[in-house]
């Protein structure tokens, strides 16, 4: 029995074929594209059709290579980029291109419905969560604002990953997991807050679609794609969610003691709970997850774009960007690097900029520079972490997904900034493994402790311990890229 699991990210789209009863994959592919060019900054968009072609081309791809295995496919679940705005008109055409989580350029409309609902402690006691510039609700607010034709177009608000199931079934409809980051959803209850709704506009309200739990199957594949595939006309497609849900899944994160850090163009921390975890500080996500839990998350939005902007500075190829960092010790000589290139929502810097620090005649080495930008890049996952310990989620074991994970020095860093055993997974298909085992589960193939303690298989080699006197030292390190931080916004420059 195989399920398919779809990834569509902010630069690819990958789909797996996941084999029940070998727990392999035995099929994937991948399709690259990239942003919309010469958008001011901090606009950061994409076509929703961008993603459904390179959808149909990785799947068909996969299914190529099955040849006539591709009957033995029961079940789709789909994994998609977070807090995207999509907006559909009468004919369900897109009425414009999606704003992406990584938009930055919503701030305004932040600060309307903070000004609005009593600030930060108002509308986290209101939904659990502040608003900020990521999320989908201040997008559409800045849709009706600043495009009101555009806006009167539109009739229908979805996600993602919510399009892409549009297209692969005709139904329209969200689960609890990556509706919870829209900004509207009181997290505490899983139902819209009607009042942020209607600040927007009263006509939103018949905007979004039906809302419902995410272990409820979403619909049937269309019978043209089917045909067109070569599936079964009842193949069925599961709920799915945000990436980061279905990266929970997809790394066994699925109970307390458990967290998973990803190390790709942005970073996320996150974790499972059994109820409503309510950060009053606004800096931890209250969201749901993809199986009716908790999911309190952490975002930063510069990880391996920090690395690899340095790495271009100097022409190094992986490898040598690894033996560099190597060579140089704990703490960089000195460097820090605040590496907030594109913003920053943890801390909500949404103008930030990157800062280098401690430069002198003798420390400003390539090996420094990069080590720094690895190092600050952590710290800043590592200011949430210390967030969660505050709330008290103590992590037994972090583990590790993403493509920065694949370097030993970044892993062992990483074990040393945490302060916790760090272990990467025996696959990098964290997020669309999730999405095939939301697949399996939505076909009554098991439970998700069954599932997963079967299909996720974590790689031991790769586990990494925390040094006690490299972790002493981070903490400190940590100390001063707070501080730092804090006085620079203080003073105005971030």
């Amino acid at each position: 029995m195989l399920f398919i699991g779809i990834d569509s990210g902010t630069q690819s789209t990958k789909a797996i074929v996941l084999d029940l009863d070998s727990g392999g994959l035995v099929a994937e592919a991948q399709e690259k594209y990239d942003l919309i060019d010469g958008l001011p900054p901090g606009h950061l968009e994409q076509h929703p059709r961008t993603w459904v072609d390179a959808t149909d081309a990785a799947v068909s791809r996969c299914l190529e290579s099955l040849g006539e295995r591709r009957a033995a496919v029961r079940g789709i679940g789909v994994s998609g980029q977070q807090h995207g705005l999509v907006v559909l008109d009468e004919n369900d055409a897109v009425v414009r291109p999606a704003k992406l989580w990584c938009d930055t350029s919503t701030a305004a409309q932040c600060d309307e419905f903070a000004a609005a609902f009593g600030g930060r402690d108002g509308l986290i006691a209101r939904a659990g969560n502040a608003i900020l510039p990521g999320y989908t609700i201040p997008k559409l607010l800045w849709l009706k604002q600043n495009e009101p034709a555009r806006f009167a177009a539109t009739r229908s608000v979805l996600l993602p990953h919510d399009y892409l199931n549009f297209w692969l079934t005709g139904v329209k409809r969200m689960e609890y997991g990556d509706a919870s980051g829209t900004g509207i959803l009181n997290v505490r209850t899983r139902d819209w807050d009607t009042d942020l709704v209607d600040f927007v506009d009263p006509r939103v309200r018949e905007m979004l679609p039906p809302l419902g739990s995410s272990n409820a199957a979403h619909g049937v594949l269309r019978a043209d794609l089917a045909e067109k595939w070569g599936l079964s006309a009842d193949t069925r497609v599961s709920a799915g969610g945000g990436d980061n849900m279905m990266g929970a899944i997809g790394t066994g994160n699925i109970a307390p003691g458990i967290v998973t850090a990803s190390f790709g163009t942005s970073g996320t921390l996150y974790g499972c709970a059994a109820q409503p975890v309510i950060d009053p500080n606004g800096e931890i996500a209250a969201f749901c997850d993809s199986t009716d839990r908790w999911l309190p998350l952490v975002c930063t939005m510069n990880v391996t774009v920090v690395t690899e902007l340095v790495r271009g500075w100097f022409g190094w190829d992986l490898a040598e960007m690894e033996r560099r960092i190597a060579a140089s010790e704990p703490g960089a000589g000195g460097v820090s690097f605040l590496p907030y290139l594109n913003g920053e929502r943890t801390p909500n810097l949404p103008n930030g900029a990157g800062v280098l620090h401690g430069l002198n005649g003798s420390n400003a080495t390539p090996a420094n520079l990069a080590r720094a930008a690895m190092e600050g890049a952590t710290l800043g996952l590592a200011y949430g972490l210390r967030r969660f310990t505050e709330l008290g989620l103590t992590p037994s074991e972090i583990r590790l997904t993403g493509g920065g994970t694949k370097s030993a020095v970044w892993r062992q860093i990483a074990a040393d900034v945490f302060g916790v055993p760090v272990v990467g997974l025996a696959t990098a298909e964290g997020a669309s493994l999730g999405a095939a085992i939301q697949a399996a589960h939505a076909a009554g193939q098991g439970g998700y402790e069954e599932l997963c303690g079967r299909l996720v298989a974590l790689d031991d080699a790769s586990r990494c311990e925390p040094d006690a006197e490299a972790a002493a030292f981070y903490r400190e390190k940590l100390d001063r890229q707070t501080r730092l931080t804090g006085d620079l916004k203080a003073g105005g420059w971030l």
